[in-house]
């Protein structure tokens, strides 16, 4: 099947546009190849140094043997995370099984959403990202290694492993994840909890054991948010052992997926015989690929933010308009949780991954020309891993296991991919639609006004927003406070909703991966400290949210609109080590150029 015209009018418009900014990049990555530092270079003090830490294998790595450094996001409070524990050693067994050895290069933190929605800590969460990419800079910058295996998954933590790998992009590199835990109480059900819980109906006591029903082991949790989606994305640009993405911990399929990674890591490696260095494999195409697969899922928001950074790590520039215009093309071929009642373990059941980029390949609706990690091209993404006498193979993925879950390309569930841009008076913003219904597409509702999520808590508990109403909390954005998510709004929205008001969501924040039925209008730039259009609205201003058209304004007449002076914003930023990241927040870009302070540094 010839490649769809719109997608690759896409895949052209971002070429052309990257042309100066990719040249760069893979210059500099083939200077790092041929002059910059690496092991044979490195004086003996300086090797000595690198070979102290292991006796095992000091004479093979004196030998010249493919050294793969490991980059960990282990720690064992967080609940994906912990699945890496023991991955270090199992991984150089593995190594050695080919002649080759591995090191832990270093470790990332990752922190989670999860824990610090609602309270300051999430303040910290977009720009772990960028301290991830720091770290993973740091690991990689003693030029031991031949490649490296990447070993993250949640939000933040793929992201920054990613936009710190691409600046060594002549290496070679595999995303390692460690996958989902198995179901627990339905995502639907969890949702029905919290929202008794907002409108008083059960006490703290039963939301917590709902919860803990919910998040109950090791490995991600089990609805379609971004640390799901990243593993999607990680298949759709061809970054990981195929089909790795949702196989459950502790399974021998996992642990024989993670071997693979590591032997195929010393075939690609620099020393290798199929050399495949991340900086060309993360390429136009490839990120391409990774927005049709969030569209076709109906993947996280927060990726809109991740993706542009990603790519312009990779000199890759990629905007809402090229999200837009793949989503008219794109239809929506999954239903999980938030956007159905399947979680993923379900959706790998149906199919998965392999079904999806099946389809999409088919209809060509997908790039199978990518330099896969794989040493295939996307058709070996196609299919679905599994074990015969205790070796990997993979099969076609067959027809959909469930329908409600997982479609073919021929009878999506929409057209459509479910994301719109919507500009207006109001900035440039977002909105993911594959959840809402169609009816609430289009709200036309006065403003209440916030610069915080607690503040709109305590007026839904006073009964003040009883109404239609257009909720905008603003200040929320990179510069002014780290623009953390505002998941605690969810409840209290759709609880509005269930009511039967036309409710809606305007913010230069971030939902979540969890965005879901309540219409929002997110990331809204520019954002409204420093001068953005958010900090000029009222309480009471009639707002339009019309996702049909692309338009978010404020009904306003254009004079008194120009002449209104513009909010302050009094937020307090120390405490909880905010003040740390000042310097973060005061260099952070917009939210469509990734909001990040590394990046535009860089002046990426």
């Amino acid at each position: 099947m010839s490649l769809h015209p719109a997608i690759a009018a896409v895949t052209d418009r971002v070429i052309e546009r990257s042309r100066p900014t990719r040249a760069a990049y893979l210059a500099l990555i083939e200077r790092e190849r041929d002059q910059g530092i690496d092991r044979p270079k490195l004086g003996c003090a300086n090797l000595a140094h690198g070979y102290a830490g292991t006796e095992e294998d000091r004479d093979a790595l004196r030998g010249g043997a493919v050294n793969i450094g490991i980059v960990t996001a282990y720690n064992d409070m967080l609940s994906a995370h912990a699945t890496y524990y023991r991955y270090p050693e199992q991984m150089k067994v593995f190594a050695r099984e080919v002649g080759a050895t591995a090191q832990v290069a270093g470790g990332v933190p990752a922190m989670c959403d999860g824990v610090t929605q609602g309270y300051p800590g999430m303040e910290l969460s977009l720009f772990s990202r960028d301290t991830i990419a720091l770290s993973t800079a740091v690991a990689l910058s003693h030029g031991m290694f031949e490649s490296a295996a990447l070993l993250g998954i949640c939000d933040k933590i793929v992201p920054g492993l990613l936009i710190g790998a691409l600046r060594f992009g002549h290496l070679p590199m595999i995303l390692v994840p460690g996958g989902p835990m198995a179901s627990g109480l339905p995502n639907k059900d969890k949702a029905k909890v919290r929202e008794a819980f907002a409108e008083g109906k059960v006490g703290k006591e039963e939301l917590l054991n709902a919860e803990i029903a919910a998040y109950h082991s090791k490995g991600t949790c089990t609805f379609y948010g971004t640390a799901n989606s990243n593993q999607m994305m990680m298949e759709l640009m061809g970054l990981h052992i195929p089909g790795a993405a949702f196989v459950n911990p502790g399974t021998k399929l996992r642990q024989e997926l993670t071997r693979a990674a590591v032997h195929r890591l010393a075939e690609i490696s620099w020393k290798g015989q199929d050399y495949r260095p991340i900086g060309h494999c993360v390429d136009e195409k490839a990120i391409v690929n990774a927005a049709i697969g969030l569209l076709a899922t109906g993947g996280s928001t927060n990726h809109l933010i991740h993706l542009p950074a990603i790519a312009r790590a990779a000199g890759v520039m990629i905007d809402w308009e090229d999200f837009d215009r793949l989503s008219r093309a794109v239809p929506l071929l999954a239903r999980v949780y938030p956007n159905g009642s399947a979680d993923v373990n379900q959706f790998e059941a149906a199919g998965g991954v392999g079904f999806v980029v099946r389809e999409l390949l088919d209809a060509g609706l997908l790039h199978r020309d990518l330099l896969t990690v794989s040493g295939e091209d996307m058709g070996a993404y196609a299919k679905r891993p599994t074990l015969e006498d205790d070796k990997l193979v993979w099969h076609d993925p067959g027809e959909s296991r469930d329908e409600s879950i997982v479609r073919p390309a021929s009878a999506p569930f929409s057209p459509e991919g479910g994301f719109r841009i919507l500009t207006g008076n109001l900035g440039r913003a977002c909105i993911k639609v594959s959840a809402v219904e169609r009816e609430r597409w289009v709200i036309e509702a006065p403003a209440r006004v916030f610069d915080d999520q607690l503040a709109v808590q305590q007026a839904f508990k006073a009964g003040e927003l009883e109404r239609d109403v257009i909720v905008v909390v603003r200040f929320q954005g990179p510069r002014a406070n780290g623009m953390p998510e505002l998941h605690k709004l969810t409840p209290v929205l759709g609880v509005l909703q269930n009511r039967g008001f036309r409710v809606a969501l305007v913010t230069d924040g971030r939902m979540s991966g969890a965005s879901g039925k309540v219409p929002s209008a997110i990331h809204c730039s520019p954002e409204a400290l420093g001068g953005g259009p958010l900090a000029k609205v009222c309480d009471g201003d009639v707002i339009r949210l019309d996702a049909e058209a692309g338009v978010l304004e404020a009904k306003v007449d254009a004079a008194e609109w120009a002449a209104r002076p513009l909010a302050e914003c009094h937020h307090d930023q120390t405490g909880t080590g905010r003040e740390l990241f000042a310097l973060f927040r005061q260099a952070a870009n917009e939210a469509e150029a990734g909001a990040s302070p590394l990046l535009a540094a860089m002046g990426l």
